[in-house]
């Protein structure tokens, strides 16, 4: 007799089969069938079902960021899968494997403007790395499969399939996929030595690294290339936890507030070797610092993607290969050469920079952020959102190999909350921060209701000055005088977090932070410290160089 099942419970058996044992979602009319195979699988895998389809999104990309396997997030038809755009945007942006399955009207309703019809190859094609729409049950394994490849293949990324609900419902006993196989682009032999040959022929040299894709071995071998040649390394925009900050090789971040003396030794490398870069907008200071498409250094490009490779800046030697193939070849490997002066004049720029002073007001967010670094647990995860407050995780905490950091390349609001339930669904006994804005949190402030019901309760430092600081620094500049759109009307957010059964509390004094941190630290449920920020800080050090990549 046939194994007859339905599409919904084919495709669950094909998410088992990859491996999957979470996912995230709103649940839908439009994918009923899907929910009802879940429920035979429970006790497999665990559908965590958000407040907002966007925080469904923001999860599953931080689920594949920090687990190097495919995010999953469901959600229904036209609205969730909309709300649910901003996930698969930051996905792209971070190089983050994702799939979002989204449910579809019936078939035989197509190019109708049927109830919340969408085309979602032509909605979602600027943002995945592929959209695809399932119209034949028997396909499902098949396009589920190669959902995964896609996702995972080259620089990792978002892919979207849409399930029209009937179809869903259609019977067949085709066999569920088996686990994908990725293939890993292995780096031609002849152009490595080329390249190790150039940067032992450089008196200036830099690494920068970043990129999706990255595993704990392929960090480690990273980390021991830069430290036995005694190279300067800097990490782009939110990577910080791909290098030991401790170690005299890193010098910064080159992305969005970079330093001074990351900018200058960028401009000063004689030749550089971007690492899984796409050398973008924030990583250039808008394109400033290094001339397009030549620039004056030698480039050394290695990347996961060809299509990354030429794509703005053409490269004196350019690689195809997975970042962690790659830097277990180059760690294998000793350079022939001195950079140790080189590399420690980066040093002792970041050095510089760590040790800034104080900034003013009651809450002193350098002292809380170099206390929070002392007292941190070293395999904390740490996540945050979009807003000024992002300095702080991004410039005053050490990431040293253990410490993992989840935050939107993408600039998206709201993205830390969600980020940091999904890091307590991958290992709930690891301590979790977030950091976020006023502004920030409340774009995702009814996930406080998902974090009690689900038990993922991260610690949450709430900074609270009552604006969208960001755009009111950028106004101050443009307009100044003329507030506009840019005052926030908070609520109690230590009632509001006792409301949902969080440990809470509100700390106006530097002095008071320890104290509250260890309170709530110390709580079965997590909880949220919100910190009363000086209105008037409206930028971290006064100055929108901190926050703003120069005018192209």
């Amino acid at each position: 007799m046939p194994n007859l099942r339905s599409g919904g419970k084919i495709l669950v058996e094909c998410l088992l089969n990859q491996g999957v044992n979470t996912a995230f979602g709103v649940p839908g009319e439009s994918y009923l069938d899907v929910l009802d195979a879940l429920y035979d699988v429970q006790n497999q895998l665990r559908m965590i079902v958000t407040r907002h389809e966007s925080g469904a999104s923001f999860a599953a990309e931080a689920y594949g960021k920090l687990t190097g396997q495919p995010g999953i997030c469901f959600v229904t038809r036209g609205p969730g899968a909309a709300n649910a755009a901003i996930g698969v945007h930051t996905a792209r942006q971070n190089s983050s494997p994702m799939i979002l399955f989204v449910g579809q009207i019936g078939r035989d309703m197509r190019d109708r403007e049927a109830f919340q019809e969408v085309d979602y190859r032509a909605f979602f094609g600027s943002v995945a790395k592929w959209v695809t729409e399932i119209d034949n049950v028997a396909r499902i394994p098949e396009l589920v499969a190669r959902a995964f490849t896609v996702a995972l293949s080259g620089r990792p990324g978002p892919v979207v399939v849409a399930l029209p609900e009937d179809m869903l419902r259609d019977l067949s006993d085709v066999e569920a996929c088996t686990r994908s196989v990725i293939a890993r682009a292995f780096p031609d032999p002849a152009a490595m030595e080329r390249a190790i040959a150039a940067i032992a022929a450089a008196k200036n040299p830099l690494v920068l690294v970043g990129g999706g894709g990255w595993s704990d071995a392929g960090r480690h071998d990273l980390q021991r290339f830069v430290d036995t040649n005694n190279l300067p390394a800097a990490v782009v925009f939110r990577s910080q936890d791909l290098l030991d900050h401790r170690q005299p090789a890193y010098i910064g971040d080159a992305g969005v507030g970079m330093s001074p003396h990351v900018k200058q030794a960028i401009r000063d490398a004689d030749l550089i070797l971007a690492l899984n870069v796409r050398l973008g907008e924030s990583a250039t200071d808008g394109w400033s610092l290094l001339e397009v498409p030549n620039m004056a250094a030698r480039l050394v490009h290695i990347h996961a993607s060809d299509a990354e490779l030429g794509k703005i800046y053409q490269p004196d030697i350019a690689i195809q290969a997975d970042p962690n193939v790659a830097a277990h070849v180059l760690a294998k490997r000793p350079v022939i050469g001195d950079w140790s002066g080189w590399r420690d004049q980066g040093r002792q720029g970041f050095k510089a920079m760590q040790a800034r002073a104080s900034v003013q007001g009651a809450v002193d967010m350098v002292a809380i952020s170099k206390w929070l670094d002392q007292h941190l647990e070293d395999d904390a995860i740490l996540s945050n959102g979009a807003g000024n407050f992002a300095v702080w995780p991004s410039k005053f905490l050490t990431f040293s190999g253990k410490r993992r950091l989840l935050a939107p390349q993408s600039g998206a609001m709201g993205a830390g909350f969600p980020a940091a339930m999904a890091a307590k669904a991958v290992d709930p006994t690891r301590q979790v921060v977030c950091f976020a804005g006023d502004g920030d949190f409340q774009m995702s402030l009814p996930e406080l209701g998902t974090a009690a019901q689900e038990r993922l309760q991260p610690i949450l430092l709430l900074l609270n000055n009552g604006m969208y600081g960001t755009i009111r620094a950028h106004q101050a500049r443009e307009y100044p005088g003329r507030v506009s759109g840019t005052k926030i009307v908070n609520p109690d957010y230590v009632a509001l977090a006792k409301a949902y059964g969080l440990a809470a509390i509100r700390v106006e004094k530097t002095a008071d932070f320890a104290a509250a941190f260890q309170m709530v630290a110390a709580s079965a449920t997590g909880g949220l410290i919100e910190l009363i920020i000086d209105a008037q800080d409206i930028t971290p050090f006064g100055s929108l160089d901190a926050i703003k990549p120069a005018k192209t």
